[in-house]
């Protein structure tokens, strides 16, 4: 076999976390939730538009998915958003068939993947050249599994999961450019807010 046919089919344009982020809130009119999985990604969700509905993730790498599907389960009716980075899924690449098994069709994920843990000196992933996340979750069961091509098929493939008969996965290449904002790190206050806006906790 040659080394060619082991590379990651990601012949797909590089684009911006932030506005890949930006792209998708824009889209979100019925309250859906959003998970955003920890470090840049949540930075960016923060900045990109805060809202009650979103769950920033502090210092639990790789769980973003796993929290999106107890979300997705617990509340079938309500579309779930989780944004995940690519060295974070490497840390729980298990939830993927744990998903594709449960099959909640509420559920989109999204993989951002930079080849780098970005956050902490921009080490390359083992991941980087060598496997193609969007094939790995394909092969784990998850059927609506696509890289976006550029930023219009990203928004067309987030169009067609709203109404997907199972759980969908986008592959996303970014770039390495830093988080735009901040997220407060208060996991109490992110843990009411949420609570509060997916409506299982009453103001007081």
């Amino acid at each position: 076999m040659s080394k060619e046919s082991n590379a990651p089919a990601r012949n797909t344009k590089v684009m911006n976390r932030f506005d890949l982020t930006s792209r998708l809130l824009a889209k979100l009119k019925n309250e859906e939730a959003v998970v955003g999985g920890i470090g840049n990604t949540n930075f960016d969700l923060w900045a990109a538009g805060h809202r009650p509905q979103n769950f920033y993730m502090l210092g639990s790498m790789g769980l973003a998915f796993p929290i999106a599907l107890g979300v997705a389960l617990a509340q079938p009716n309500r579309r779930i958003f989780a944004l995940e980075g690519d060295g974070s899924l490497l840390m729980q690449m298990g939830c993927l068939s744990t998903i594709a098994a449960l099959k909640p069709k509420n559920l989109t994920l999204i993989v951002m993947d930079n080849g780098i843990y970005q956050i902490t000196g921009a080490q390359p992933t083992p991941a980087t050249a060598v496997s193609d996340i969007v094939a790995i979750a394909a092969g784990c069961g998850l059927a609506n599994s696509a890289w976006a091509a550029d930023e219009e098929d990203f928004e067309r493939l987030v169009d067609q999961s709203f109404s997907a008969s199972g759980p969908t996965l986008i592959g996303v290449r970014i770039d390495d450019k830093p988080g735009v904002g901040t997220t407060r790190r208060d996991p109490v206050q992110i843990r009411e807010r949420f609570m509060l806006g997916l409506g299982v906790r009453q103001p007081l």
